[in-house]
């Protein structure tokens, strides 16, 4: 069974200054604003991502692709273990959209893959659902299941002309 993907593939980039990356990749780079929004302390500590919380915006180049900065409202302290994927600055995940995450993670585990996300989703905003585990490298992967794709990605409308 392969994964249904819904949408290209994208990248998230964990930041410390996220208006001065922001600003890189759109001035630098031409990369289009797309959105910005904040996710709460209790859904991103259930998210695996942050322990306070954290801001994510997301940019798209000419050609659709689209990258992720994501920065924790409260970074971390000190060099511990990073218990969070925003803890550690310069962290990077693949982020894959599909179609049924509760599907996808089942497959994952039948294949011995650990969730970070306790091998299940977390709705961190209406109709967003997602899911964190670690590639066989440790390599960090997102399950990312939106209830209406065209909300968040209206360029991937079936029938455009």
């Amino acid at each position: 069974m392969k994964f249904e993907m819904t949408a290209p593939l994208e990248v998230g980039i964990a930041c410390r200054d996220l208006p001065r990356l922001r600003r890189f990749y759109e001035e630098a780079l031409g990369f289009a604003f797309v959105s910005e929004f904040a996710v709460p302390a209790e859904k991103s500590a259930a998210s695996a991502l942050s322990a306070g919380g954290y801001t994510v915006v997301r940019l798209q180049t000419s050609y659709g692709e689209r990258i992720k900065l994501l920065a924790p409202n409260a970074p971390a302290a000190g060099h511990e273990p990073a218990a969070y994927i925003l803890d550690r600055s310069n962290a990077t995940y693949l982020t894959f959209i599909v179609a049924d995450i509760e599907a996808a993670i089942r497959r994952l585990l039948d294949e011995g893959i650990e969730f970070m996300t306790g091998g299940r989703h977390i709705e961190v905003r209406p109709g967003v659902y997602l899911a964190f585990c670690r590639d066989p490298e440790g390599n960090v992967l997102e399950l990312v299941q939106y209830e209406d794709i065209t909300s968040y990605r209206p360029d991937l409308a079936k029938g455009r002309s």
